[in-house]
């Protein structure tokens, strides 16, 4: 279904006909799709790339994912070979997409992870410190579906202007951050540990869990825990739009 590629800015983002002439910075020219065109780009920030994007068009449905890995790319690299053949299994069990479809796909996901994790915890116990933020929007019969868990954002270029040489394009908001920065997320994570006064600490501006940096914690649906009885509620967050 999804073709893997070696070369680290090249891997499941293609190999592309695009480039740019610098080693850190990888686009892929506009492709067509059911619904349009789609390009990608991707800057490597990192020593190591742990960030993952994919995209799988079909005649009746386009599919985008984009991974924002932390600290290693282990989980990111584990979504974007699962994530998108439990989206293509649910739907062709279901008979079609839908949010339901994209949430049972979400957490197949994260429990085969989790199962790698246990399987290499004594050999690998670092695996326990990676994760990965997760975001996905697929297009399918004039719908519009967004799923987010971690803090990566879709964002939509609305044109609301005609004229060609003053052309307005204005951004509009399609996800919501799913972290403990979020209040709503936060009381989750408390309630679910009740025990533990500090399980989610403010400290040096920022909210963390545990005291470590949330995002190292707190992710998507690939994540471990590096703390025995940590528990979070991986709710997905759906925003479903009319094209």
């Amino acid at each position: 279904m999804l073709e893997m590629c070696a070369r680290p800015l090249e891997r499941c983002f293609g190999r592309g006909d695009g480039g740019g002439g610098d080693g850190l910075l990888w686009h892929m020219d506009l492709k067509s799709h059911a619904s349009g065109d789609y390009s990608i780009a991707v800057v490597q920030a990192n020593s190591m790339l742990e960030d993952q994007g994919q995209v799988f068009t079909s005649p009746s449905a386009t599919y985008v994912g984009v991974y924002d890995g932390h600290g290693g790319p282990e989980a990111s690299r584990f979504i974007t070979r699962h994530l998108f053949p439990f989206l293509h299994k649910f739907t062709t069990e279901q008979g079609g997409l839908s949010a339901e479809v994209i949430k049972k796909a979400f957490d197949a996901t994260e429990e085969e992870f989790l199962h790698l994790v246990k399987r290499s915890w004594s050999a690998r116990p670092q695996i326990a410190s990676v994760g990965s933020c997760c975001l996905v929007g697929v297009i399918a019969k004039d719908v519009l579906y967004v799923a987010n868990l971690g803090d990566s954002r879709a964002v939509l270029g609305r044109r609301v202007s005609e004229n060609r040489k003053n052309m307005l394009v204005v951004a509009e908001r399609l996800s919501v951050d799913h972290n403990v920065g979020v209040e709503e997320v936060r009381k989750e994570v408390e309630a679910l540990h009740p025990d533990d006064s500090h399980i989610v600490v403010f400290s040096r501006g920022v909210w963390r869990i545990k005291g470590i940096i949330q995002h190292l914690i707190h992710q998507a649906v690939s994540v471990t825990f590096p703390f025995v009885g940590f528990k979070i509620n991986w709710r997905c967050l759906f925003e479903e739009t009319g094209i």
